[in-house]
């Protein structure tokens, strides 16, 4: 690409924009960078003054530094450190300390000079912590100031914890956390009541006076605060806009942080495309919800207004294409999931045949199965398939410490009534009120109380797919290990995860496979669980399997983001009818209902969200001009 091209390209973009394939990759690239710079200044006999941050976004460059001392004998002897944050009140030994952090996922494998490390101090009195803030600023100074800064971007636009409102020359200080920042926060602290409301965090002055400045953004969660810090008007109200006004910036980002970026979310607002199928229906959906217009009304003034008129010049006229991109969304809706039998299927989203299919609907927790696409579950199964349900993991993190004393008392109850002491159950019950009410936030449960909770997630689970119509022996429970690890914070796949899943697989041979999509979930179990049923089914492809070759993986999405309409290639209706179902088989699932552990940012219950994820998206079919359904839920095919 030509200099004059990309200039065109991003036109938009207010600060030098890089694109990564993956946070791998990205992460591998920045990591090089700083190792560049540390055998740099070593030649000179210099000493590299390095601005780090926390958060999951570094871990990767940390990982690979660590590598790169471990393996290719990197030396940190010379380097100096300052961190950007830290909670307060915060001890350097809490779970959530930064000092902790960084110690785990970087200090601990380097040979850096602890005394070179610099963390602010969260365990000052207050009244010291304004003398802390300006010996940090000082230190830094005498150093000759940061050679190389390394940040996130929070979903309020923060840096460090410079949360909206802060000045672009403020200092190194104890600031007041926003609301969304703790909500971020509470997976890691058992609850946002168990946040810290303060942190000590470096000053935006003092971060733009860095020689360099790498900002990283990973994932579609910070698509929109990527595109606000990169293409919007600076402003106190998000932090990271301040960078537009350094020249020593650079953003770094994986695919999924850089799509909502001019060119990647509308690219023909900024070159030439080449208009393949998808881009010409991604592009006629946006001018449609664009200009507030039903396909089929879109004229070609609308196309040439909104920078389309390539497009109409290429594969007009745009009646034509107009008529061409309504037939292909109207072809995504179906009543009939698993195929509609002795019907021409050349126009629909699944096949005819086989009439029966065998199904297996993967649920990563004990409830994403009927949250997700309750409605065509129990289509399924009234369509006369053979349908299992697999539930990957005991969801066993995500039940109140309560009702595990309310389950035991009446586990207590039932035991004397049909005439047994119930003295063993009532120790285990007087132990386990002892530990809950001593309880440090996170703090690992002790395996009865995880078997519990687990024991509450499996019969609500139980319960939904009954109501949904599945018989007991199509009811699978696997409790991966990866996930029992009784934290938030999970244990790495292994290859038992791999081979249980496989050995499920085999056993069902299915036709339709149904896994969870939505990669946006706060615990990160979605995504985990993903990957384990794809290398499953390309491994015993590999094997030889040949059902496997007749295999459909379709993925929904939960109840945290939905499909875009230009994405979706399954659309199943549901009638008023099946709402209720549906409502009703998310109920059973009493544990997660009025209050989940782990609401993520939206704090309407389960069923709310997704009855109206599933409006909205019948809601945008009926804008775009097709029919007017009650509720729809999407589903995306994914080629393995």
């Amino acid at each position: 690409m030509s200099r004059l091209n990309l200039l065109e390209e991003t036109r938009y973009e207010k600060v030098p924009v890089t694109v990564y394939h993956d946070q791998h990759e990205a992460s591998r690239a920045v990591a090089h960078r700083i190792a560049a710079l540390i055998k740099v200044k070593q030649a000179k006999g210099e000493k590299t003054v390095l601005g780090l941050a926390t958060g999951a976004t570094p871990v990767g460059v940390y990982a690979e530094l660590a590598r790169l001392h471990r393996e290719e004998g990197l030396s940190f002897r010379d380097v100096i450190t300052f961190n950007l944050d830290e909670y307060y009140p915060m001890q350097p030994t809490a779970p959530q300390s930064y000092v902790r952090f960084m110690d785990e996922n970087l200090f601990n494998h380097i040979d850096i000079d602890k005394a070179n490390v610099n963390i602010p101090d969260g365990t000052l009195p207050l009244d010291q912590i304004p003398a802390f803030c300006l010996e940090y600023e000082r230190k830094i100074e005498a150093l000759g100031g940061l050679d190389l800064q390394v940040l996130g971007i929070g979903r309020t636009g923060h840096i460090g914890f410079n949360e909206p409102g802060s000045a672009p020359n403020s200092g190194t200080r104890l600031v007041t956390l926003d609301d969304l920042t703790r909500r971020d926060a509470s997976r890691d602290f058992g609850g946002k009541e168990n946040v810290p409301t303060k942190a000590i965090t470096m000053g935006i002055g003092t971060i733009f006076k860095a020689r360099e400045i790498v900002l990283m953004a990973w994932n579609g969660k910070k698509a929109s605060i990527v595109r606000k810090a990169v293409e919007g008007e600076i402003s106190g109200e998000v932090p990271a806009t301040y960078l537009q006004l350094s020249d020593n910036v650079e953003f770094v980002l994986d695919q999924d942080a850089a799509m909502d970026l001019t060119r990647y979310g509308t690219p023909w607002l900024v070159k030439d495309c080449l208009w393949d199928a998808a881009l010409t229906r991604k592009a006629v959906l946006w001018l449609s919800e664009h200009v507030k217009k039903p396909i089929l009304k879109l004229t070609e003034e609308d196309y040439n207004a909104h920078g389309m008129a390539q497009l109409g010049v290429n594969r007009g006229p745009v009646y034509n294409i107009n008529i061409d991109v309504f037939n292909q969304l109207q072809h995504t809706i179906t009543g009939w999931p698993g195929g509609k039998p002795n019907s021409d299927d050349t126009q629909r989203p699944e096949r005819a045949e086989p009439a029966k299919k065998r199904v297996l609907i993967f649920s990563p927790h004990p409830d994403d199965d009927v949250i997700s696409m309750g409605g065509t579950f129990i289509r399924l199964v009234d369509q006369g398939h053979d349908v299992h349900v697999a539930y990957q993991t005991s969801g066993n993190t995500a039940v109140w410490d309560d009702d595990v004393l309310r389950y035991m008392e009446f586990a207590i109850d039932f035991s004397r009534s049909i005439g047994h002491d119930g003295e063993s159950l009532t120790s285990v019950y007087e132990q386990m009120r002892t530990f809950i009410g001593q309880k440090h936030p996170n703090q690992v449960d002790t395996p009865e109380i995880q078997n519990v909770k687990a024991f509450i997630r499996k019969s609500e689970a139980i319960a939904g797919a009954r109501y949904a119509g599945l018989p007991d022996d199509h009811i699978h429970f696997q409790a991966l290990p990866f996930y029992e690890s009784g934290k938030t914070k999970k244990n790495p796949v292994t290859d038992k995860d791999i081979e249980l899943t496989m050995e499920l697989l085999q056993k069902v041979k299915p036709h339709q496979v149904f896994a969870a999509g939505d990669f946006e979930d706060p615990h990160g179990t979605h995504i985990v669980c993903f990957n384990i049923i794809v290398e499953a089914l390309r491994r015993l492809r590999t094997q030889g399997e040949e059902w496997v070759k007749d295999c459909w993986l379709w993925m929904y999405r939960g109840a945290w983001h939905e499909f875009e309409t230009h994405e979706i290639e399954m659309a199943v209706p549901l009638s008023p009818q099946e709402v209720e179902r549906k409502r009703i088989a998310i109920f059973k699932h009493q544990s997660q209902k009025d209050r989940p552990v782990f609401p993520g940012d939206d704090e309407r219950e389960f069923w709310v969200r997704a009855q109206e994820r599933n409006r909205e998206t019948a809601r945008r079919y009926d804008q775009l001009g097709l029919a007017d359904y009650e509720a729809m839920e999407a589903f995306v095919r994914y080629h393995y």
